[in-house]
């Protein structure tokens, strides 16, 4: 493909990120593409991902350097621009970063050359019974530790907002969105709606719902399941819920998830992607469903997602099973597949990645 301008997100405080920003800086000039850095971390006050991508001049690929939150927030500007994002890993976890730091060049020239073909990611996006804004006299507290804040989203324009259904934002979550409690001793009660159906209500200290990308994130610290990229769901997770049933529930992408604050429940924080963007208020209410637009996100060969599992979550056997035996391959690795199972996901005969095998490109 061609590439005409380059977005660089770099996290400064990661080791070798800035070598990696150089190694990306000179690929530019090298191959006459033009190279804006990005300052998402910027002290001097957060811009929506309109305003930061306009004044980087609309980048066709965004860069990012570091971990899985540097990801995230060139995910946002991506998303915006329809653009490609290529994440860098610098990081500790590394679930959405795909680039170790010393093969960026060769990653940067692959894209060029139109050699790899992108992934797409499910986003999520939502309608609000109202604008997300965080009053003034709860900014400063609510910022603690966590930096200048995002502006609050903007109302789509395109969209047809008001009366019951409330106004669409313009605003993506690659990851989650999240309806948490403001109060340390108080939990947040909420009605669960999903395609418009209740389906009880929650006592919880927050309530989120994750894409089948953000399965691996908060949803997972919470007792979530474990999905996989390719799929297209959402994910319901209550957070300490008081009640009997605490199970997630995930549904189909055209089931959209509605979040309504109970009329004597306490103020509710929403972040979107760990990104702090509004309070609400009892009566307010989120519906979060699958956005139009997906993320385009560049990988350099198919993912081989369960091993990363394996290898990232520090994944062990049962002892048990251990003095048993040791797993041989389900099925052998040396020949193709019969043709009934030519259009699964299988190991490449006699190619093995990172943790073990690599994952067959599926039509």
């Amino acid at each position: 493909m061609t590439i005409e301008r380059v977005g660089l997100v770099v996290h400064g405080g990661r080791e070798g990120a800035a070598e990696a920003a150089r190694e990306v800086r000179e690929w530019c000039d090298e191959n006459a593409v033009a190279c804006t850095d990005i300052d998402v971390w910027s002290d001097t006050g957060r811009h929506s991902a309109r305003e930061e991508v306009d004044a980087a001049g609309d980048p066709d690929l965004v860069v990012t350097l570091g971990g899985d939150g540097t990801f995230l927030r060139g995910a946002r500007l991506a998303a915006e621009n329809d653009a490609l994002i290529l994440g860098v890993d610098l990081g500790r976890v590394g679930f959405l970063t795909e680039v170790p730091a010393p093969a960026v060049r060769s990653a940067l020239d692959a894209v060029r050359d139109g050699g790899l073909e992108p992934e797409s990611r499910m986003l999520l996006t939502l309608r609000a019974s109202r604008l997300l804004e965080i009053p003034a006299e709860m900014e400063a507290l609510l910022r603690y530790g966590r930096g200048p804040l995002l502006p609050p989203p903007r109302v789509r324009t395109d969209c047809e907002s008001g009366d019951e259904w409330g106004i669409a934002l313009n605003v993506t979550a690659l990851n989650d969105v999240v309806l948490e409690k403001l109060s340390r001793d108080r939990q947040i009660s909420v009605g669960v709606y999903i395609a418009g159906r209740l389906l009880a209500s929650y006592s919880a200290d927050a309530l989120l719902v994750a894409t089948p990308t953000g399965s691996t994130a908060y949803s997972f610290a919470a007792g979530g399941p474990v999905v996989s990229p390719r799929a297209e769901a959402l994910v319901f997770t209550a957070v300490a819920p008081h009640m009997t049933f605490d199970r997630s529930v995930v549904t189909a992408p055209d089931e959209p998830v509605g979040l309504r604050i109970l009329e004597r429940s306490g103020r509710a924080a929403v972040s979107i992607d760990g990104q702090l963007r509004g309070v609400l208020d009892p009566g307010d209410w989120l519906g979060v469903y699958a956005a139009p637009r997906r993320l385009r996100a560049v990988r350099l060969g198919p993912m081989d997602f369960y091993g990363r599992l394996r290898e990232r979550m520090r994944l062990t056997d049962a002892p048990a099973a251990v003095a048993d035996g040791t797993p041989a391959p389900l099925w052998p690795v040396s020949t193709p597949p019969p043709g009934d199972l030519a259009h699964l996901a299988l190991p490449v005969p006699g190619a093995e990645g990172a943790s073990g095998d690599l994952l067959r490109e599926q039509s």
